[in-house]
Formats: C-alpha cells, sequence, structure tokens
C-alpha cells in the first residue's frame, strides 16, 4: 500500500471484528512510528498499549459506568471553543447529521444518540487500544506534535491491513483509563484510539472533505 492509498483509506471506523491484532504488528508500527516529527525532537507522546483482559476489563467497566448515567469527569482541554464560528461550526454540525442519520437516528432522540456513543467506550468491538498522554507541562506546540504522531500511527495501521478509530471521547472517562493503567501523575489523557480489522457489515459512508479551494491558498508567479 502505496502512502496515498494510506491516507486515502484512512478513516474512522466504528466496527471491528474480534480478530486479534498480533503484538509483533503493533510493536512494528509504533515502532515506526517513533520517527513521526516533532518540535525539537522532543517526542512528547506517551503510549499505552491494551489488548487482551486489561482491555476488556477497562470495555466493561467504562461501558458499565456510563450506561448507570455516572457523569463524565471533566476534561482537562477545551475540545471546541464554545464561540466556535463558520466553517468549522458548519462541518461539525453537518458530521454529526451526517452520522446519526446513517444509524437512522432521529435528531431529538437522544437516548439512541447515547446508546450509539456508549461505542465509543467498547472500542466499537475493537481487540487493541492505545491511549496517548501527554505531560501537563507541555505546551500548544507539543499537542501538536501529538497529531503529527498518532496520524504517523494510524497511516501504517492501514499499511498493515488495520484501521482505527481515534477517540477524545476517552477523556471524559479518564479517571476509569488511570484506574486502568497507572500513569504518572504529570500525565495527562489526550486520546483513546480503537485498533483492529474492520467489521464491513458495519461500515458507514465516509464523511466528505471540504474542496481544495476552501482550505488552500496558491500563490504563484
Amino acid at each position: 500500500m502505496d502512502v496515498y492509498e494510506a491516507v486515502t483509506t484512512r478513516r474512522a471506523v466504528r466496527g471491528f471484528t474480534d480478530r486479534p491484532v498480533p503484538m509483533e504488528t503493533l510493536e512494528k508500527v509504533l515502532s515506526a512510528a517513533a520517527w513521526a516529527p516533532s518540535g525539537s525532537n522532543i517526542q512528547p507522546w506517551h503510549i499505552y498499549v491494551l489488548t487482551g483482559e486489561p482491555l476488556a476489563r477497562l470495555k466493561k467497566i467504562a461501558v458499565e459506568r456510563v450506561a448507570a448515567g455516572d457523569p463524565w469527569d471533566e476534561r482537562e482541554y477545551v475540545m471546541y471553543p464554545p464561540d466556535m464560528t463558520s466553517p468549522y461550526a458548519d462541518r461539525r454540525a453537518a458530521f454529526g447529521k451526517e452520522r446519526y442519520a446513517a444509524l437512522g437516528i432521529e435528531r431529538g432522540d437522544w437516548e439512541a444518540r447515547i446508546r450509539a456513543a456508549i461505542g465509543n467506550w467498547d472500542c466499537f468491538g475493537a481487540p487493541a487500544a492505545l491511549f496517548c498522554y501527554i505531560d501537563r507541562g507541555l505546551g500548544v506546540a507539543q499537542w501538536s506534535d501529538l497529531g503529527m504522531y498518532l496520524q504517523t500511527v494510524m497511516l501504517l495501521l492501514r499499511a498493515e491491513g488495520l484501521h482505527s478509530c481515534p477517540q477524545m471521547a476517552w477523556s471524559q472517562v479518564r479517571r476509569t483509563v488511570a484506574d486502568a493503567i497507572s500513569p504518572p501523575e504529570h500525565l495527562m489523557l489526550f486520546c483513546g484510539m480503537s485498533i483492529g480489522y474492520e467489521d464491513v457489515t458495519k461500515a458507514l459512508p465516509r464523511t466528505g472533505r471540504a474542496p481544495l479551494e476552501e482550505t488552500v491558498t496558491f500563490i504563484t508567479d
């Protein structure tokens, strides 16, 4: 698989089979992903990988917690600014509308939306997951390094025939995750990522992308 194919076939998959992901594949991907760029090569990512019984136990506790209506943990970062303007707010709204329409969920059916959201904490059935942490003392530029690292991981997973789903939803149950993996106090959870083989029977339509002229300006002779 070449780079272009990896980029264009990568998407947030929300349905996985229970086929195990070989540990040697995960080690290969994460070893290569270490070459992702970061400012002054500080490599600010701290990654925890769960599979097997540890992941099954975490998923069970997280799903039960959310299903019981326990309050979510407050995120330690702002996911979306409260005054987000167009075109960003428009794109976000369009994504939500398309996703729930594909699931057959009506706009006002909050119970159905919550049931759909709970899939996040089951990793959508994936047999492997990683959790990405960052040192609390680092800044905005280092958060951008996390994005480059995680994208590198996702593209390498595609090269191995795997799919993924990056999930900031895990930050809403960050204390449950911390109970499972015991990270040092100075680390903050950014996101989780489900990893596995796609269940094509649960495939949803891909979300679109803005046309090139909306996001790119060419300045030439």
